[in-house]
């Protein structure tokens, strides 16, 4: 080897940097191993069921030729290549695919495990369908509670509206003690005297709000000839009767 001339253009111009030819080095081998990895693929020898798949693709893909019994068969009854079977040419032209089992499930293990799904997605389609029903039911019994729980608070108002009618109209008759004691709208603040004498008072029976304003709306009608909902009062029980629609808040809507 000749020596290198150290003063001559092309030593001038390498890269001397620090770390530069480690850096070639690794960049060299890199393209050593992939150019290695390309041969080896090149080179591999293939598989036994790769070779039997690239036979049969081959074979499947030839048409039959003489050689074959069965053609030879039809052509001597006639058959010509690219004909119609049958004796009025009805039936196919092209043979019956072949489909090739590879893998090593038993036979039916397709149908079936179609069969599992097709349950799996069903069973899913219920569940979203009795998920839908229950939303419904819920949303249903709320609209009826929340419908409910009006009603409670509307009737719980004309109740209050009776006892401060009633209270002011059995005052203008002279009536000191209302008929029942919540016939009257109760002080809010009660003098805490006699509290025993007070527990032995009568008190009304467990009435619901529904009962205690039927109860007393008629005892209004009967007594005063005073209708809540019509705010008015009556000359007596005749015209009472005629004038106003009904003895409840759904005959007066």
């Amino acid at each position: 080897d000749e020596e290198e001339d150290y003063m001559s253009d092309l030593f001038i111009k390498q890269d001397v940097r620090p770390g530069l030819p480690m850096v070639r080095r690794v960049k060299e081998a890199l393209q050593k191993e992939e150019k290695q990895k390309e041969a080896n693929e090149k080179n591999r020898q293939k598989s036994i069921k790769e070779e039997e798949k690239e036979r049969r693709d081959l074979v499947l893909k030839s048409a039959l030729g003489n050689e074959n019994k069965g053609f030879a068969l039809l052509q001597k009854m006639g058959y010509k290549s690219g004909q119609a079977l049958g004796k009025s040419g009805e039936g196919i032209v092209e043979p019956i695919p072949l489909n090739i089992k590879t893998g090593r499930s038993g036979l039916g293990h397709e149908e079936l495990k179609k069969r599992k799904a097709e349950e799996k997605l069903e069973n899913y389609r219920q569940k979203l369908h009795m998920k839908k029903q229950a939303n419904e039911q819920a949303a249903d019994q709320f609209r009826i509670r929340f419908k409910t729980k009006q009603e409670e608070r509307k009737m719980e108002g004309d109740l209050r509206k009776s006892q401060r009618a009633c209270q002011q109209l059995d005052m203008q008759k002279d009536i000191d003690v209302p008929k029942e004691a919540w016939f009257w709208i109760e002080p809010e603040e009660e003098d805490k005297k006699d509290e025993e004498d007070k527990e032995d008072e009568c008190t009304s029976p467990d009435l619901s709000v529904s009962e205690k304003l039927h109860i007393l709306t008629a005892y209004l009608r009967e007594e005063h000839f005073y209708c809540i909902w019509c705010g008015t009062t009556y000359e007596d029980s005749e015209d009472l009767s005629s004038n106003c629609p009904g003895d409840s808040a759904a005959d007066h809507d």
